[in-house]
């Protein structure tokens, strides 16, 4: 398996729709819960029109998926009141949720989930600019006792923002993609 020294760019990525024919073995990672969905989960709801996964290729070997699907997010205290001083008067908003996101062990830390993040919200825009409204990104931050692989202090420096904090299981984040 080749892994570069350094951050990963978008250019050197390919990004493919899963389907019956992708070969997912070799992919690892210690959140062995994302491995058991990507292995026996993923391509089923996809056929039931749950959700669709993407997985990304760098250099021929798969280095990561990213599961995303419809949302809403329920407007309740600060939002509910930022919103009306908008003028938006709805009681939820639409969302894209990524279901899931998982990068291969060999290559964390190297910019991929910055990268799937980028990737969401290029589709949010998409989804918007084409098909139908869409506000925000959703994500269920799976929580855990090791800092390094907490994955809510990644997404609170890519700009979410904790919808309902919760110190085990997952913590619901969101971000706005309207954002200026």
């Amino acid at each position: 398996m080749r892994k570069p020294a350094e951050e990963i760019i978008a250019s050197d990525i390919r990004i493919e729709r899963l389907n019956k024919n992708h070969d997912l073995h070799s992919f690892k990672s210690y959140e062995l819960e994302l491995v058991k969905f990507l292995f026996e989960d993923a391509l089923d709801n996809q056929e039931k029109r749950v959700s669709v996964t993407y997985l990304w290729f760098y250099c021929g070997n798969l280095v990561g998926y990213i599961t995303m699907l419809t949302d809403r997010i329920h407007l309740e205290g600060n939002l509910k009141s930022y919103f009306r001083g908008k003028g938006i008067n709805y009681k939820a908003l639409p969302a894209l949720k990524i279901g899931r996101l998982c990068v291969d062990d060999h290559f964390l830390r190297m910019g991929i989930g910055k990268l799937m993040i980028s990737f969401a919200v290029n589709k949010a825009d998409q989804l918007y600019g084409e098909i139908a409204g869409c506000r925000f990104i959703t994500i269920d931050a799976k929580r855990n006792t090791d800092r390094s692989k907490d994955a809510i202090h990644f997404y609170k420096k890519l700009g979410f923002v904790i919808l309902k904090e919760r110190q085990k299981g997952t913590t619901p984040m969101y971000f706005d993609v309207s954002r200026p």
